[in-house]
């Protein structure tokens, strides 16, 4: 009985410890191997590339050599496993050392805002890892301005500095266009050389500056500047935006461009004008004033202009009359054309001449003159 006993007794040992040394022989991963990062919840946006740092530590006796995978990403979501600049699917570790490897997984740009959970294996340890996707993503291109908007008269340079992001996964070449007014310059410098195209790679951006120079005879205002970039399969706009304030510069001429006339002593002598808005701006209550000699008179019609548009021009007719006092000779008369923002002086020639009764009075009093004394001569000139 005693011996079966003990027959027994022996059997179960050996039973038990059978699979014990059998499990040991297969080099499983004890359960003091543990997989570490302090990071194993974040938030993202599409298209980001995480770069998780991640320590197998051994805390046993024994070397341990495990196993790598990934569980629970799609296959749009792209992962690899590096250390030491190889790429890995297994590590060992000495006993009480620890061992870091990266992982690297790339956020598709189409995906969906959510939160996507996967695990990290080392035979069996496991690191349970969440990614926070904050927006949906696009699969498209973005171009942005941070200021779309500028202001200037009409002789600046517009410069705008632009980002075209290619948010697609394949490399593309935009071609670059502005839909501007007649007559405007537009200028695309990508990385700050000039050209009408871009290329971009997969998730990439590049910089881009826009010079915008309105043409020559452009008016006051605001002005929107449509500009694009495109290819075959993607594109993206946007809408810049110039504010020209305008140039102010007015001219104050006759017909012919003749600023000189003639006049009769205390006669009037009517002369016609021409106002022109030589600016970008409209100028609005332009005032016609003279600065004439003592007793003459000047006055315009009209004496005051209520608006005129740039590039455009009004008749005004002024009327000089000049003093009965006046000797014969050359004067003056300053005439101007003045707004708040800006004038213009045209100094004109007047030359005075006398009234014809004043000649015919001079030549009969010669004659009278002369007449008396041939008169005297004959009654006295013989004795």
């Amino acid at each position: 009985m005693t011996m079966r006993t003990n027959y027994f007794l022996l059997l179960a040992i050996l039973l038990g410890v059978i699979p014990m040394s059998y499990t040991h022989a297969n080099d499983s991963i004890p359960k003091s191997v543990i997989l570490y990062t302090p990071y194993t919840k974040i938030s993202v946006s599409p298209g980001a590339s995480i770069d998780y740092s991640i320590d197998l530590i051994n805390n046993t006796d024994q070397l341990t050599n495990a196993n790598l995978s990934v569980s629970g990403l799609s296959a749009s979501w792209k992962h690899e496993m590096k250390s030491g600049g190889w790429s890995l699917s297994q590590l060992s570790v000495l006993p009480k050392e620890k061992k870091t490897f990266n992982l690297k997984v790339e956020v598709p740009l189409k995906v969906n805002k959510g939160n996507y959970h996967f695990v990290v294996y080392a035979g069996n340890a496991k690191l349970p890892l969440d990614v926070v996707v904050a927006q949906k993503g696009t699969y498209q291109t973005e171009f942005t301005t941070d200021q779309p908007n500028m202001q200037g008269n009409s002789k600046s340079t517009f410069t705008f500095s632009a980002t075209l992001k290619n948010q697609t996964a394949d490399q593309q070449l935009y071609a670059l266009m502005a839909n501007a007014p007649r007559g405007w310059n537009v200028v695309f410098k990508p990385n700050y050389k000039q050209a009408t195209s871009a290329q971009v790679e997969a998730n990439a951006t590049e910089n881009i500056s826009i010079d915008i120079n309105p043409a020559a005879n452009v008016q006051a205002g605001t002005y929107k500047i449509p500009v694009r970039a495109t290819t075959s399969s993607t594109s993206a706009d946007i809408e810049l935006e110039v504010v020209v304030t305008g140039s102010y510069d007015i001219e104050l001429t006759t017909p012919r461009g003749l600023l000189s006339a003639e006049i009769t002593a205390g006669d009037m002598k009517r002369i016609d004008l021409l106002v022109r808005n030589n600016g970008s701006a409209e100028l609005k209550d332009v005032q016609l004033t003279a600065s004439k000699p003592v007793d003459w008179e000047v006055t315009f019609e009209p004496s005051k202009i209520e608006k005129l548009t740039a590039g455009g021009t009004t008749n005004v007719t002024a009327t000089i009359k000049a003093s009965g006092k006046a000797l014969p000779g050359d004067y003056v008369t300053k005439m101007t054309a003045k707004t708040p923002e800006v004038n213009t002086t045209a100094e004109f020639r007047i030359s005075v001449h006398t009234p014809m009764v004043y000649g015919w009075l001079g030549i009969l009093i010669i004659m009278l003159v002369l007449g008396g004394v041939y008169y005297l001569f004959r009654k006295y000139g013989r004795r």
